[in-house]
């Protein structure tokens, strides 16, 4: 795997001059509310991520769907420059707009591409598709032997996740056509685990299995994969039988876990933390309904703070009165329906508290600290959901602690 070399045209004046001075960055386009990403612990946790790896084996960084909401471009280079070996992405245009910002590491795109116009773009842009059915090969080669260029290709393999891939029985046959085939040239063979970050291993080690039984089949026919990658998070915090010649880190990047079970394998950081400013504070009197449907009714009287953000930055309308906030260090409730672009709190516990103050939704804020777990606890999902809601409006102002 020594091709892969994480490279990038950023300089360090660029980085530079992208990370200063974030107070003036809130007090101009982050008046209203913003998304941090620290990348300093962005970079601590690739380090932490790469203790668990046994050369040569190497960390491939998912920054699909903007990097779980974290920035794509920043995030990539981020996690080059901390020693990630190449980044994944779900999309033609995810891969575009890093070779866009100057990025020349190795880009796999995780999802499948059929189309001669799109071949045409992951040929010109350098990219890396995967190559899932014996009809998506042919589409490839064809198209590429128009524009006389040959392609790196992943081949993914279904063990058991029943998305993308050919049913891992069939990998020889799969693997010799790709072979066969001009212009095409494997770079992996792969698959992808759909319960590593269950506390129960036994669908995990199945579809191991199924995946070992594949490269058996392979080596008897005389064909040796250049690579294998098998690790998503889960997998990589899970068991180094898994990691393979590449592991796919995305949420454990981010620093959070995949599952409470894992917790304790390494020492992540959250990358991220959402933060928005008080515009009014007022005082209502009991009786008084808050909000849209007057889902809350003051029941004594109390003080209101008025926080500009809401379902249209990606605070979902479902965690309605039963979300708590940070300010100052402690935590208040919120209270009434979350409208599109304003949340309301109830700021009795904090008598003086100010306009223009800074409320934390998810992050830390003294002694205290909200996760985007706790959101997706509340709200019966998964926390992967929660990092992807929130929206382009919220400008990510980058931070280096």
């Amino acid at each position: 795997m020594q091709e892969l070399k994480p490279t990038t045209k950023v300089t360090p004046k660029q980085r530079e001059e992208t990370l200063k001075n974030t107070d003036e960055a809130r007090g101009g386009l982050c008046q209203r509310a913003w998304v941090e990403i620290d990348h300093g612990a962005l970079s601590d946790n690739v380090r932490q991520l790469k203790t668990l790896l046994t050369h040569p084996t190497q960390l491939m960084a998912v920054v699909k769907a903007d990097a779980y909401g974290h920035g794509a471009v920043m995030v990539a280079q981020t996690a080059l420059e901390a020693g990630a070996a190449g980044l994944c992405v779900a999309t033609l245009p995810e891969g575009i707009q890093l070779r866009e910002a100057g990025i020349s590491a190795p880009i796999l795109l995780l999802g499948a591409t059929n189309t001669p116009a799109q071949i045409e773009a992951i040929a010109h842009w350098q990219l890396q598709p995967t190559i899932c059915t014996p009809q998506q090969a042919l589409v490839f080669s064809e198209t590429l032997g128009d524009l006389k260029t040959t392609l790196p290709v992943h081949l993914k393999l279904d063990t058991g996740m029943s998305r993308l891939g050919m049913p891992w029985q069939e990998a020889t046959q799969f693997v010799q056509l790709v072979q066969r085939l001009p212009y095409l040239e494997i770079k992996s063979v792969y698959s992808h685990l759909a319960t590593a970050d269950s506390p129960d291993p036994t669908v995990m080690r199945l579809q191991h299995q199924r995946f070992e039984e594949a490269i058996a089949q392979l080596h008897k026919a005389g064909i040796t994969p250049p690579s294998l990658h098998f690790a998503n998070s889960a997998a990589t915090l899970a068991d180094p039988a898994l990691h393979y010649d590449l592991v796919r880190v995305g949420l454990a990047l981010y620093g959070l876990y995949p599952a409470e079970h894992l917790r304790p394998v390494v020492d992540l950081k959250p990358v991220m933390q959402v933060k928005a400013r008080v515009t009014q504070v007022k005082t209502i009197p009991p009786g008084t309904g808050v909000s849209y449907g007057y889902q809350f009714i003051a029941d004594r009287e109390l003080r209101l703070a008025v926080v500009g953000i809401g379902y249209a930055d990606g605070i979902p309308r479902n965690l309605s009165n039963k979300m708590k906030v940070l300010i100052r260090g402690q935590q208040v409730p919120q209270i009434g329906a979350i409208t599109m672009d304003q949340l309301m709190l109830d700021v009795s516990a904090i008598p003086d508290l100010q306009t223009e103050e800074v409320v934390t939704l998810i992050g830390q804020d003294g002694n205290a600290q909200i996760s985007a777990d706790d959101w997706a606890q509340s709200l019966g999902t998964i926390s992967w959901e929660i990092l992807c809601s929130f929206k382009h409006r919220l400008p990510r102002v980058a931070v280096a602690k």
